[in-house]
């Protein structure tokens, strides 16, 4: 008899959980952005967060949680429940270059996570003051071979950390690191000098560049970007193959319903694809980007693998 009511129990609760996910969303849902308020990953949440609510008649509340390079806030959706009703900003600093850094994460990326889409690129662009005596990438690297200089970082084991290692690896130079929360709180450092350079996502500088506060040195793409196409790339500078490109999409804690995960993922094609949204991307410097889940879960392995071998390379050992 017990057998029989809890194969009546289970049987029952079947059509509910179905109706749950076919209903979803229900309520507010919340978007983890492991960020500080106003950086790349931000500025897209929120893009974003506004188009879905907007398609699937909730709000989709951004929910700022910076530190660590990112690690701080992908931890807290790593444990939340997997229902949904919350989501974070996968990024490439967090799930890629993090675990190339740090022997022991507090989750791991592929087993807590379930990918939803990627949303878009960016480039790692080189900065420096404007009124710095150096105006190219060749006349900077000889100056820093002189004198002692710092880099920011948006903290360690972030993305524009990384880079700047796999840089300084690569041109055979030596400076200190500097972290700093986001690199927001980086930027008037180096826009005073008192910091030497900065890797950041483009979006982030593009309006320093533009109000003439920060030049750029070089950019990290493969080819130059239409955004600075004036600017030469690092490659071409003297470092050839270098190439520094972060990413930013949409995961679900692990275990998360597939039928919401397909849901979210159908609504973010539509959405990465509509002329609206591109648009507004590439006013912002970013390269949009969609996909299925599967191809994105690819993306996020094959980057773990770079980053690993530039790690390596970079000679930097995993704390």
């Amino acid at each position: 008899m017990a057998l029989n009511r809890r194969l009546f129990c289970a049987a029952a609760s079947l059509p509910w959980a179905a109706r749950a996910q076919s209903d979803y969303p229900a309520r507010p849902v919340k978007v983890i952005v492991p960020i500080a308020a106003g950086q790349s990953t931000d500025i897209l949440a929120r893009l974003v967060g506004d188009q879905l609510a907007r398609a699937l008649g909730q709000p989709f509340v951004i929910d700022n949680k910076p530190g660590a390079g990112t690690r701080l806030g992908t931890d807290v959706a790593a444990k939340a429940p997997a229902d949904g009703y919350t989501l974070v900003m996968a990024t490439s600093g967090g799930f890629a270059v993090a675990p190339a850094i740090y022997a022991k994460l507090q989750y791991r990326p592929v087993e807590d996570f379930a990918p939803i889409s990627n949303l878009g690129t960016v480039t790692q662009t080189l900065v420096t003051a404007a009124h710095a005596p150096w105006n190219n990438l060749q006349q900077f690297l000889a100056a820093a071979r002189k004198s002692p200089m710092n880099y920011a970082s948006a903290g360690a084991g972030s993305t524009s950390h990384l880079t700047t290692e796999a840089f300084l690896a690569q041109a055979g130079v030596s400076m200190v690191h500097v972290p700093f929360k986001g690199t927001a709180e980086a930027q008037p450092q180096v826009i005073s000098g008192d910091i030497q350079v900065m890797f950041d996502a483009l979006p982030a500088v593009l309006p320093q560049i533009k109000a003439g506060k920060l030049k750029v040195l070089g950019v990290g793409s493969a080819q130059r970007s239409p955004y600075l196409p004036g600017v030469p790339t690092i490659a071409e500078q003297g470092l050839p193959g270098f190439e520094a490109i972060g990413w930013i999409g949409l995961a679900a804690p692990a275990r998360t319903p597939p039928a919401i995960l397909d849901r979210l993922n159908a609504e973010l094609r539509r959405i990465m694809a509509s002329a609206e949204m591109r648009d507004k991307l590439h006013a912002l410097s970013f390269n949009p980007a969609e996909g299925s889940r599967e191809e994105f879960a690819r993306f996020i392995a094959a980057d773990i693998a770079k980053w690993n071998r530039v790690a390596r390379t970079a000679n930097i050992k995993p704390e």
